[in-house]
């Protein structure tokens, strides 16, 4: 007997996001009969008869958060004819298809937030199927109510209504909510209480009057203050023990920035962009001192629009933790965490799963920190890769992600920063339960970082399970090559990675490597070469200290040059001397501590830094203010290395400004890396070069690298970031494609 209908099965990211009314609606709309569900694998599509064009309007008028990644269609055969189409209720069983990030407030609810004849008037938790919070929400999947924190708040009768009407656009949404049955908000500063609309006139209020508010988010808490105010950005710096970093700012409106960078900060994404500070208007100087670019967002939830429409100004919205520490999540911990730094608390009564820190991408769309609005999208690991066995990566424990990868998907997590905070930690353990029981993932084996004493590669010995280690900077390149959809079987591409440090072969300290690479073996071929780190983790703080160790191996003569008068004032001779007997003194092929040597002898990074990167990024920006000058320097190979001892000595005895200097060092980097690959590239007749590590997202290095290298095809981190952030991914193809051996 033949089928007497079709059963479509509908994978991607097709849940939370008003798929199965969209459906139910153009089944009404072409007279169809069947019904539609959720369930573990995505939306099932039963059909009565054969709609051979069902496929075609499915993927034509897809709703704007959804994505189809596939359709397969079989026959069905209908028990009992169905007279009508119906929406059956979800089912279980182990989860395959995607989860929606959190979503920026659409324009449909800003409206309607803005509408006195609303009954959702600034009513500050508006949400429906385009947008509001998900994955931050939800703590088992299928993505129903009952299933996610909003099951606190059980539906008023108008709400319940909107809920089941398949015509609406609340339809299954699941923070649907008003002022009579969701959320709500509180302020407390002080002895002083408010609640709801009181509360959010007491914090606009302490932000008028110069203060500082912790706001609780979707994912976590901002601490913010008026961005135009000197004394209060220099108070929350004093405050939060957060002298130089730069500070995120929220805008009223991106009219003055380029079209490229408000395409970004107008997705349902809403990150924060970096763009040039000078087209941002209504700052102190204090937001990102000594830096050409400042991390500007947009209103990406009902309450951040609230507020920006009642000041009218720019805001500071920095991250709502301690210096070092994780940022808070529940109340208590704002409450107890930021009592000295925060003058008032905007609170509210809807909990936070999944910490979610804002994304972080340049007007370019190059990625620097992947998490809010991005994450969990699933990555479609690169043809040729399938059948992968769950397993778990770790990741590494700077700028920490992990990743689950199964099948021929990943899922790489949300940015958690450093795993050696003890906060941190808990917090990432937390969230890898979570999603582990949210995707039904079991893993069968787990993959960490070369390192043996990171703290993720301390989990995987005691965690049971087989186990894979990986080195640092075979996972940079992976991870860039899988973005760029490089086939499993593609063959080998010559890689610069150029980072900090990393475990690289036989315990050696790793930073700057040209490496032949495929996604299963990675061969060292040369690079920077070994430089005393003195004081160990130390040097990576004071730039001075690496100032004086690429001083000692290669300029004999240092203290003849203006530019390294600076080490007179430090105790090097003990320093000195603990190198010379290898006393804390490890080497490292170091591409971060190079440009903080260079950085000191300009005098553009202080004595100590106050944040990671921040003599690369002053040295960056200060290079950015002489482009293209004529200048002598440059660092040529020799013996498969970058010879320092010829920069160092050129670029010592040339008379020039700070800033031609600076431009000049990324040039020679830059030409002396083009040169050390190009001589293993063209030999193998290898016309593809990869690229990855932290230092990469340095704009002006990836410039000069690309005009050294025009005539290859290059490969640079984009989609994911270049530091360790991508560190996950990279392990996941490289123990994928292990697995297919």
């Amino acid at each position: 007997m033949s089928a007497n209908g079709v059963q479509i099965r509908i994978c991607g990211k097709v849940q939370g996001v008003g798929f199965r009314p969209f459906v139910w609606q153009l089944a009404q709309q072409r007279g169809c009969r069947g019904d539609v569900c959720n369930d573990s694998a995505g939306v099932l599509l039963r059909l009565y008869g054969d709609e051979v064009d069902f496929i075609a309007a499915l993927y034509q008028h897809c709703p704007p958060l959804a994505r189809i990644d596939s359709t397969q269609v079989e026959p069905f055969d209908w028990p009992t004819i169905p007279t009508d189409f119906t929406i059956r209720q979800s089912g279980a069983g182990a989860m395959s298809t995607q989860i929606v990030p959190d979503a920026a407030t659409c324009p449909a609810c800003l409206a309607e937030m803005n509408n006195p004849q609303e009954r959702r008037y600034r009513y500050p938790f508006i949400n429906c199927t385009h947008c509001g919070p998900r994955f931050t929400i939800i703590n088992a999947m299928p993505y129903d109510r009952p299933f996610t924190v909003m099951a606190a708040f059980p539906l008023c009768p108008q709400c319940a209504a909107e809920y089941r009407n398949p015509y609406d656009r609340r339809f299954h949404a699941q923070p649907v909510a008003c002022a009579d049955c969701g959320p709500w908000l509180s302020w407390q500063s002080g002895s002083q209480r408010a609640a709801k609309e009181a509360a959010l006139k007491a914090a606009i209020t302490m932000l008028n009057a110069g203060g500082i508010v912790a706001v609780k988010g979707i994912g976590g808490f901002h601490l913010a203050c008026d961005a135009g105010n000197p004394q209060a950005v220099a108070e929350l710096r004093a405050r939060k023990h957060r002298p130089a970093k730069p500070l995120a700012v929220m805008l009223p409106n991106v009219d003055a920035l380029p079209m490229d960078a408000r395409s970004l900060l107008t997705t349902p994404a809403a990150p924060i962009v970096l763009v040039d500070k000078a087209r941002v208007t209504g700052l102190c100087d204090a937001i990102a001192p000594g830096l050409a670019e400042v991390g500007v967002m947009l209103p990406a939830n009902p309450l951040q629009h609230l507020l920006m429409q009642a000041l009218g100004r720019p805001l500071v919205m920095t991250s709502g933790n301690l210096s070092g520490k994780p940022p808070a999540l529940s109340n208590e911990q704002a409450l107890a965490d930021l009592a000295d730094i925060a003058d008032g608390f905007l609170l509210h009564n809807r909990d936070i799963v999944q910490r979610m820190d804002d994304s972080v991408v340049r007007q370019s769309g190059e990625m620097l920190r992947r998490s809010r609005g991005y994450v969990p999208d699933a990555l479609p690991l690169p043809p040729g890769f399938r059948d992968v066995p769950p397993t778990l990566c770790l990741g590494a424990d700077m700028k920490n992600t992990f990743c689950l990868v199964r099948g021929d998907q990943a899922v790489v997590s949300q940015h958690f920063g450093d795993l050696t905070d003890d906060g941190v930690e808990a917090q990432w353990r937390q969230a890898l339960n979570v999603m582990q029981a949210i995707y039904d993932f079991t893993p069968q084996a787990v993959v960490a970082d070369a390192h043996p004493d990171y703290r993720s590669s301390l989990w995987a010995e005691v965690s049971g399970l087989p186990q894979q280690r990986v080195l640092h900077h075979h996972a940079h390149i992976a991870a860039c090559l899988a973005e760029h959809d490089w086939p499993l079987n593609g063959g080998d591409v010559m890689a610069m990675a150029l980072d900090g440090i990393g475990m690289g072969e036989n315990g050696a300290l790793w930073g700057g490597e040209c490496l032949r690479v495929n996604y299963r073996e990675c061969e060292h071929l040369g690079g920077l070469p070994p430089v005393a780190l003195p004081g160990g983790d130390l040097a990576a703080k004071q730039p001075w200290r690496n100032l004086l160790a690429h001083c000692l191996a290669f300029v004999p003569d240092w203290q003849a040059f203006a530019d390294t008068q600076l080490l007179q004032t430090q105790n090097w001779p003990l320093l000195h001397r603990a190198i010379a007997r290898g006393l804390n003194s490890p080497l490292a092929s170091s591409c971060g501590r190079l440009f903080d040597a260079v950085a000191c002898a300009l005098g553009c990074a202080p004595l100590a830094l106050s944040y990671e990167g921040e003599a690369a990024c002053r040295l960056e920006a200060l290079a950015a203010t002489c482009p293209g000058v004529a200048h002598p320097v440059t660092m040529p190979v020799r013996e498969g290395q970058l010879d320092l001892a010829t920069f160092w000595q050129t670029w010592l005895r040339w008379r020039a400004t700070p800033a031609q200097k600076a431009w000049a060092f990324h040039d020679a980097l830059a030409g002396g890396v083009a040169t050390l690959m190009r001589q293993h590239a063209e030999p193998s007749a290898i016309s593809t070069l990869a690229f990855g590590g932290g230092v990469l997202h340095n704009a002006l290095l990836r410039a000069r690298l690309m005009h050294y290298l025009h005539d290859f095809t290059l490969l640079f981190p984009k989609r994911l970031p270049a530091g360790d952030g991508a560190i996950s991914y990279g392990q996941a193809v490289i123990a994928a494609a292990r697995h297919q051996l």
